[in-house]
């Protein structure tokens, strides 16, 4: 496939993804008994979304490597297609690593740092993390979906009551913010808690 049609199909999966985090963010507020635009609202007018393709090949030393330490993502929604025969993403609940299965024709979406924010932490962002397999590649595409990066975020108010304190200052949570973080081993997340 030329690079010109590989363009071309992921500017129509990218508006699709666009439409589909907006359907996601709105249906989020309705289940809180929020107006549907709370959190398209801290978006702002330029919010962004960045693809990524993620290539792991064989390893034969799986128990050794990990394809992607585990992190949070710092966008608002992730959007996952995985590999249609080869599972490799893991979440830490209670404590242990359990495995996120292929579920054909899907796609996986997880909460991101931005939106535990703006939620107050009532939707959580979880610790996830990739390993690799002995005999199989494994490839993904990971679409980011996140708001305005010169915009702040905080708690939608709303969610701010005397019995659900404020657990989150206002932020401008950027990409660079999240990658320092990253790098040092730390979750960003926990740099915005008050």
């Amino acid at each position: 496939m030329s690079s010109c049609c590989i363009g071309k199909v992921l500017n129509e999966y990218s508006f699709k993804i666009e439409s589909l985090n907006v359907f996601v963010l709105k249906a989020l507020a309705r289940s809180l008994n929020l107006e549907e635009d709370c959190f398209m609202n801290q978006y702002g007018k330029t919010s962004k979304i960045n693809a990524r393709f993620n290539y792991y090949p064989p390893c034969p030393l799986p128990e050794k490597v990990l394809g992607l330490k585990p992190h949070g993502d710092g966008s608002a929604i992730t959007f996952l297609l995985q590999d249609k025969e080869v599972e490799g993403l893991q979440l830490l609940k209670d404590d242990e690593w359990v495995g996120v299965p292929v579920v054909s024709n899907s796609l996986t979406i997880n909460i991101g740092d931005q939106m535990e924010i703006m939620s107050n932490c009532i939707f959580k962002s979880p610790l996830h993390r990739v390993f690799v397999n002995s005999k199989n590649e494994r490839m993904t595409l990971a679409m980011f979906c996140m708001r305005q990066t010169e915009k702040n975020i905080g708690p939608v108010d709303g969610l701010i009551t005397d019995e659900t304190p404020r657990l989150y200052k206002n932020i401008t949570f950027t990409l660079d913010f999240m990658h320092k973080n990253y790098q040092q081993g730390r979750r960003a997340i926990n740099a915005c808690k008050i």
